[in-house]
């Protein structure tokens, strides 16, 4: 992978990225992302933001070695503190993180968010948590993506501010409302492990243990939640 070739994944999510945006990378690692999106004429304007060094290092060197130092903005800093007010900032992509990660980031500076007018969120894990946070900062669902590469299974969702409630169901929240529509190969077999791997770990629960009782009846909803809908 490279700024010329993504990966499936980060190409599905440049895709949801709309034409003529600034956006905001967080998590950007090597910037190809930003890079790629720029020299594909996609973006106006990109910040690469990097917490760590190391990539941080790697990102500018990638954004320099490439001449868009004018173009991206490499920056270092703790999630949305890398974005200033005059950045005008449209569109905010973090990918390649677990769900309670991205979902704290979201939380810890939502004054970043003003102005805001698409978020494009790859969880590696626990999407749940980030159709959770979209219920209660009125933040909508308008696209939901599963696929498959390198053996492991990547979910990408896109949200938008919503002036309405945004409320989900049980099944929604933990299978995401346009994937369940849609349940694709992916999609199912995704569940059907999950669902195997949690009656696996019912199984081994002691059920006469008192204390066990709340683990095993979230345990109990989530299979009959996944079994409804797999049916």
């Amino acid at each position: 992978m490279n700024e010329q070739q993504l990966s499936e994944r980060l190409e599905k999510v440049v895709s949801y990225v709309p034409a003529g945006s600034r956006i905001a990378d967080i998590g950007s690692d090597h910037a190809y992302l930003p890079c790629y999106a720029v020299q594909k004429g996609q973006v106006k304007f990109a910040i690469a933001g990097e917490v760590v060094e190391g990539p941080f290092q790697s990102a500018t060197k990638q954004v320099k070695s490439l001449d868009l130092v004018k173009e991206i903005a490499v920056r270092k800093g703790d999630g949305l503190a890398v974005i200033e007010q005059e950045d005008a900032i449209d569109t905010i992509v973090i990918a390649g993180m677990g769900g309670a990660l991205i979902r704290s980031i979201l939380e810890a500076d939502p004054a970043k968010l003003a102005g805001v007018k698409r978020l494009v969120l790859q969880p590696n894990i626990a999407a749940h948590q980030l159709r959770e946070w979209g219920e209660v900062n009125q933040w909508g669902l308008t696209a939901e993506t599963i696929l498959r590469e390198d053996n492991k299974t990547y979910e990408i969702l896109v949200l938008e501010p919503s002036e309405n409630a945004v409320v989900y169901s049980d099944a929604e929240r933990l299978l995401g409302p346009f994937l369940m529509r849609e349940k694709s190969a992916v999609f199912q077999a995704k569940w059907e492990h999950e669902l195997n791997n949690w009656k696996g770990i019912q199984a081994k629960i002691d059920a006469n243990n008192a204390k066990n009782a709340a683990k095993l009846a979230e345990l109990d909803a989530k299979i009959r939640i996944i079994e409804d809908v797999l049916r």
